[in-house]
């Protein structure tokens, strides 16, 4: 198959009209339809059908479709490691990590990052749901698991646990409970059992909830339950790295706590030697040795 019409196929499925791909692509509409009528009638077959809002891919369209994703990415991985190859750390870099650790640990440090590396250009996707790194979803991920894919490096940097805190001015007002039976007088600030969280803070806070709690306030992620702790609105569920950049924060029945949630940095195998993701392994593993200093210095 000739590769660029190939290329303006991919452009026309992924804009979903030939207006819009031949803008990216900067070429005439009239251009782009010719390319693929010319391709439609190598392949002797409908690749779209017409409808009001746009072009839809037939059966056949999909199969090319996934196929060019496919290329697409690993074309995309090709041209990385080229550019990896300079001396200079700079560029994309996709990375991808849950909400609660990448909004509450790692943007708040990126600042050094960049200021080491002024050309790196971060992409940081914040989700629950687990990113196929392999497929080139993303380029490294910082997870909450050990990574079950073989082809995959792999590092653990530290544990986390869920743990409770509450502000000292809503201890002050309220009281501060001595036992979990105490704790239902309380108002819990927690995630919901059935959310998108690790299995360990799942069942930290199914335990919690057994206890008959008098009140509740359910956030979908741990930034909003650190919002409403440090706005004194009741005890909160959040991971233990939060005591750093909030140390004001009492932790409450110190016994208690999750199970130990191992963290984990991955990338696919063939970015081992790319200069983008050792620089960002670099600076998170530094961070995390700078963090438990300091955690040890407090304790």
């Amino acid at each position: 198959m000739d590769w660029d019409k190939l290329r303006i196929f991919h452009a026309v499925a992924d804009a979903g009209s030939l207006t819009a791909a031949g803008e990216v692509l900067h070429l005439s509409q009239s251009a782009v339809s010719r390319q693929i009528r010319a391709l439609e009638e190598s392949l002797n077959t409908t690749l779209f059908r017409r409808h009001a809002r746009g072009l839809i891919l037939t059966e056949p369209g999909e199969l090319l479709f996934d196929a060019t994703t496919t290329m697409s990415k690993r074309l995309d991985a090709a041209e990385a490691r080229i550019r990896d190859a300079e001396e200079e750390v700079f560029g994309s870099l996709r990375v991808t990590t849950t909400t609660g650790f990448g909004s509450l640990w790692l943007a708040p440090r990126l600042a050094k990052l960049y200021e080491k590396y002024p050309d790196l250009n971060i992409d940081l996707m914040l989700e629950e749901r687990v990113l196929d790194l392999p497929m080139r979803e993303a380029d490294l991920a910082i997870r909450m698991r050990e990574p079950s894919q073989a082809d995959l490096v792999r590092k653990r940097l530290m544990s986390v646990w869920m743990r409770l805190y509450a502000s000292p001015e809503y201890l002050d007002e309220n009281g501060r409970p001595a036992s979990l039976k105490e704790l239902a007088s309380h108002r819990l600030i927690c995630q919901r059992v059935d959310s998108a969280q690790v299995g360990a803070g799942q069942s930290f806070v199914r335990t919690l909830l057994s206890h008959h709690l008098r009140n509740t306030l359910y956030v979908n992620n741990y930034f909003g339950v650190l919002q409403a702790v440090i706005n004194h609105l009741g005890i909160g569920v959040l991971p233990h790295y939060v005591t750093e950049d909030f140390p004001e924060l009492v932790r409450v029945l110190p016994e208690e706590e999750s199970a130990e949630i191992p963290v984990f940095l991955a990338y696919p195998e063939e970015l081992r030697q790319s200069r983008r993701v050792a620089a960002f392994r670099d600076f998170v593993q530094d961070e995390i040795i700078a963090y438990r200093r300091q955690m040890r210095d407090q304790s």
